[in-house]
């Protein structure tokens, strides 16, 4: 398997862990696990094509086990004034993205820059304009 250190998250929809190395594990479960997989596989992608420099890149993918390994975006952040928070989801959608869970325990943040973060992709949607903007197929 692999080492942990952390559990930051163990909910009916996903466990998510912490390595030792700082890689995050986030494996689905629940109701439609492969479809929330793959969305959030699919967004990441995207994300990461269009150069979004506030959240989490996608390192692994293990669909059997519908487990993600990705980078580490900083702490969970447990309070952000709800101005503050529609800004940083707005901003996503300059990318393409719409979030679509737009609650502060998907906002970290990220002290090496001081770069409040976004994760937790399961329920996002790319915008229309943007769906092939990472080179997939729709």
């Amino acid at each position: 398997m692999f080492p942990l250190v952390h559990e930051v998250k163990d909910t009916l929809r996903a466990t998510v862990r912490i390595s030792f190395d700082g890689r995050v594990h986030k494996t689905f479960r629940g109701p439609k696990a492969e479809e929330r997989f793959a969305n959030e596989v699919r967004i990441l992608r995207h994300l990461e094509a269009q150069n979004c420099p506030f959240v989490p890149r996608l390192l692994e993918t293990y669909p059997d086990q519908l487990r993600i390994v990705t980078t580490s975006c900083g702490s969970r952040v447990e309070h952000l004034d709800e101005a503050r928070t529609k800004e940083l989801f707005d901003e996503l959608e300059n990318y393409g993205v719409r979030h679509d869970d737009t609650d502060v325990r998907n906002v970290t943040y990220r002290m090496s820059d001081g770069r409040f973060c976004l994760v937790d992709f399961e329920f996002a949607t790319i915008l229309p304009g943007f769906e092939n903007a990472d080179g997939s197929k729709s």
